[in-house]
């Protein structure tokens, strides 16, 4: 069976067709979409959807940002009232079909190839999904751990790869719309039957036509299917994986990276200044696809707390990543403050970075990780005594989950950072090359 849902607009007044991206593919019209994408499409940009009445997927993905928030926004507000704050920063859309479901593995040669498998749109897979009887539930019962460090791995070290959202707690599109469609904060429906009630109510006809009247009369099969609807549109449309950056460009030889950019890319990939390629893989792979500057892993970065998020106020919270609280099936201790590694495509068109939008500008969030336990007075804040609050967005009992073995975050205090700020403007430079919409 299916499962899903949709997502958050309704502030906003988008267009069904022909819309023109700032710097991305315009949306595809109805007569290049398949039936069922093309009404999920319809979905994607209907307010009626929510409890509220103002939010589609279009409000927090929205086109002309890359399917991503609109600038300055660092968690947006849903809800019956839209007065709801969320607790994460809203990740892009863009390529978002392109990733691998959730599993544990050891990470290899193979394991890395495979994280090109795109993610499922129905309900089959190629790959073994997260579930009672994977290996994370496995390694569970052992009191074992995945690690995500990147250097010095063997066959025997098991990693988290994959899923939906910044924990991967969801294996498909169709799963992760179901997450925002019933979040209190979000599109606030409050169970499925309600959910179902609203898709009938504009989308009955159709959804019958295309899958059955049968499916009427049966709640979750309505949500299913409208999800499976949303999740063709987001794979039919090449404005959501439009690979139309100046680096394809550059990759496919019909573009001249300059010398910034040049040496951009050269320290994005260097092992011993950004290495941030050891993450964010730059090269197609195998069989000759873009790469999607991500290996879909998890890490504990123990970026600064973030006091603009309204949930930050209580200094008992905490957003621990793969280990909750919005994930609750991998709350092992060595999972906790892991969240999954983005893809840098179109990021310097974001206004916010991380999962708790710490930083709003890209040259910060690369220097973080030069500065992060070379100078963390740059970094953390400090205690009325002048203490230097390292970590201080991660419980003391969880910060050996933190990653001090991949450079350039395996420095220690006194040494100096792994790129000087010249060199962190040569990688912004670099990275400004992974905008979509590029035209010489």
């Amino acid at each position: 069976m299916r499962r899903g849902g949709l997502s958050v607009n309704g502030r906003r007044t988008i267009a069904l067709a022909g819309i023109i991206l700032a710097g991305a593919a315009s949306v595809s019209a109805a007569d290049d979409l398949s039936a069922v994408a093309t009404l999920g499409k319809q979905m994607f940009f209907d307010a009626s959807l929510s409890a509220s009445g103002a939010m589609s997927c279009a409000f927090c993905h929205t086109p002309a940002n890359h399917y991503g928030p609109e600038p300055g926004i660092v968690v947006e507000q849903g809800g019956p009232g839209m007065d709801q704050p969320g607790f994460r920063t809203v990740p892009s859309l863009a390529y978002k079909s392109l990733t691998p479901t959730f599993t544990i593995g050891p990470e290899n040669a193979t394991s890395e190839a495979a994280e090109a498998i795109p993610m499922q749109v129905a309900e089959t897979s190629d790959v073994v999904p997260f579930s009672a009887t994977s290996a994370m539930a496995k390694l569970v019962a052992a009191n074992q751990a995945p690690t995500t460090a990147k250097t010095g791995n063997t066959s025997g070290n098991m990693v988290a790869r994959g899923g939906m959202f910044w924990d991967g707690r969801s294996q498909t599109l169709q799963d992760q719309a179901s997450g925002p469609l019933l979040a209190s904060f979000e599109m606030a429906n409050t169970d499925i039957p309600a959910l179902a009630t609203r898709i009938r109510a504009s989308y009955g006809k159709p959804l019958g036509q295309l899958f059955g009247d049968q499916i009427l009369s049966d709640d979750r099969m309505t949500v299913d299917e409208a999800a499976y609807a949303l999740a063709r549109f987001q794979v039919e449309d090449p404005s959501f994986h439009p690979f139309s950056s100046k680096y394809d460009a550059y990759l496919a030889g019909k573009a001249t990276l300059s010398a910034q950019e040049a040496q951009g890319l050269k320290l994005f990939e260097d092992p011993k200044k950004g290495n941030c390629a050891a993450c964010h893989l730059d090269k197609p792979d195998a069989t000759g696809k873009p790469p999607l500057f991500t290996d879909f892993e998890f890490e504990a970065l123990a970026v600064p707390r973030n006091p603009a998020i309204p949930a930050n106020a209580d200094p008992a919270y905490h957003d621990l990543g793969l280990c909750g609280p919005l994930r609750t099936d991998a709350t092992l201790a060595v999972n906790c403050g892991l969240f999954k590694t983005p893809t840098l495509r179109n990021v310097a068109t974001r206004s916010v970075f991380f999962h708790n939008g710490v930083y709003t500008k890209l040259a910060d969030t690369v220097r973080f990780y030069v500065l992060r336990d070379t100078q963390s007075d740059r970094i953390y804040p400090k205690a009325a005594d002048g203490t230097v609050l390292a970590y201080n967005d991660l419980p003391a009992a969880y910060r050996g989950n933190i990653d001090r073995v991949d450079a350039p975050l395996d420095r220690h205090p006194g040494d100096p950072p792994a790129l000087t700020d010249a060199e962190v403007d040569d990688i912004v430079a670099f990275l400004n090359t992974l905008t979509d919409g590029w035209h010489p």
